[in-house]
């Protein structure tokens, strides 16, 4: 039996020696955060959990490039992202990103989206078109710039930045609809 109170840098080292065990007790350690972070940019479970075991791949072959001083769970959330991106670019066929320059500013109620729970806020993502989705989880919880948006998701700095204020427009209007956001 596997001792799971191993520290997660002594884990990756016995990752590091192909320890199979050693490689179980990380996905199995790390498997709820992954599908996590895959199912805010895949929807579909059957995806998001492709995405997740591809990660894991991703993972056990690059494993030996992760330093010791540096902590796992950014580098695999890095990983989980960018193999979601992938899934979704394979799978999706984004429409050429038009320049979104002269849009006006919009309106915002920043404290209504402030004193929503996590779980609340990814229910009404499910109402947001794809784009909108991948820009505002880029950005507000991956904390990506939009410069590196625009390059992760082919389009220009000035459309992640419109996609990301359409979402944000959209939940309020969602807030405000369902009566969670009170004046």
């Amino acid at each position: 039996m596997l001792n799971t109170q191993i520290p997660d840098n002594e884990l990756i080292n016995r990752c590091k020696n192909g320890d199979i065990h050693y490689q179980e007790l990380l996905y199995k350690r790390f498997y709820g955060y992954a599908l996590g972070v895959c199912l805010r940019y895949l929807f579909n479970k059957e995806d998001a959990l492709e995405a997740v075991n591809d990660s894991f791949i991703k993972v056990f072959k690059a494993i030996n490039t992760i330093q010791e001083d540096k902590n796992f769970k950014p580098w695999f959330r890095k990983v989980l992202v960018n193999t979601a991106l992938d899934y979704k670019r394979k799978n999706m066929r984004f429409s050429q990103a038009i320049e979104m320059v002269d849009t006006e500013p919009q309106t915002t109620y920043s404290s209504a989206l402030e004193n929503l729970s996590a779980k609340d806020i990814l229910n009404l993502m499910k109402n947001l078109n794809e784009t909108q989705s991948l820009v505002f989880n880029l950005y507000e919880i991956d904390g990506y710039s939009h410069k590196e948006i625009g390059k992760m998701l082919n389009m220009p700095e000035s459309s992640s930045r419109t996609y990301l204020t359409r979402a944000k427009q959209t939940l309020q209007n969602l807030l405000i609809t369902h009566s969670i956001y009170k004046r």
